[in-house]
């Protein structure tokens, strides 16, 4: 083997040296990479901003994946997990889905039913009221005569509501009475009543010149007294 011979096997021998120490390095990399990285998992991404208190379906989210390492430990990783769930704030679009942004939906307790009426949303809700708040329900009645007064009734103590619809722009002549047709906007109150409080506000809804809800101070028990659950202003004369 002559010299040319000899650097040409040498350079040969150089070239698969440094080869195998590109590799050796591309391979590090990706160890770190990986190291770091990790495998990735499912998560699910808001595809709009979600209300609160509403409830939760698989259509508001798309599926997205990202390494697990990244994501926190509260993160929703199957969708089913969101069934009969609300969101308890409002959520925003393109967030992942923590478990502690939702609640499972109030439920009914044995022997109660649902039961939903329009209430005026300027004096009967104002916004603060939500899933799982307790409301007194008021109603005032227009005297039946001439020589009759006109009376505001506590009709349910601390009725449960279990869902808050969206506002509604009334329509003209939509309200069920004339004395009520004033009202341009009303809000889907559901609550969770017995058989006898459910027949009481839907005889308020039907009847009543107004139904109005009032917020109970949350963990109060309080009943209000039998003199006080009817009101006339001949009381204050």
């Amino acid at each position: 083997m002559n010299s040319r011979q000899r650097r040409g096997v040498l350079l040969l021998v150089l070239s698969a040296l440094c080869a195998l120490a590109a590799f050796a390095g591309v391979l590090s990399v990706v160890r770190d990479v990986n190291s770091k990285v990790g495998p990735e998992v499912t998560a699910y991404r808001l595809k709009s901003d979600v209300a609160p208190y509403k409830e939760l379906s698989a259509g508001q989210f798309e599926k997205v994946s990202m390494p697990e390492r990244w994501l926190s430990s509260t993160a929703v990783t199957r969708l089913s997990e969101i069934r009969g769930k609300i969101a308890v704030t409002r959520l925003e679009k393109g967030s992942l889905l923590q478990r502690d942004m939702i609640v499972d939906r109030p439920a009914l307790e044995v022997g109660q039913q649902e039961i939903a009426i329009m209430i005026d949303a300027a004096t009967g809700v104002a916004g603060k009221i939500d899933p799982g708040a307790r409301v007194n329900i008021y109603a005032t009645f227009k005297a039946e005569n001439d020589n009759g007064r006109d009376q505001s009734k506590v009709i349910v103590e601390n009725a449960r509501v279990i869902d808050v619809g969206e506002l509604t722009a009334l329509e003209p002549g939509q309200s069920s009475d004339d004395r009520r047709r004033t009202a341009t906007e009303a809000v889907p109150i559901t609550f969770a009543l017995d058989t006898a409080d459910a027949q009481r506000v839907a005889y308020a809804e039907s009847f009543a010149t107004h139904v109005r809800l009032a917020l109970v101070a949350g963990g109060s028990d309080a009943t209000v007294p039998p003199r006080d659950r009817t009101y006339t202003l001949d009381e204050d004369k």
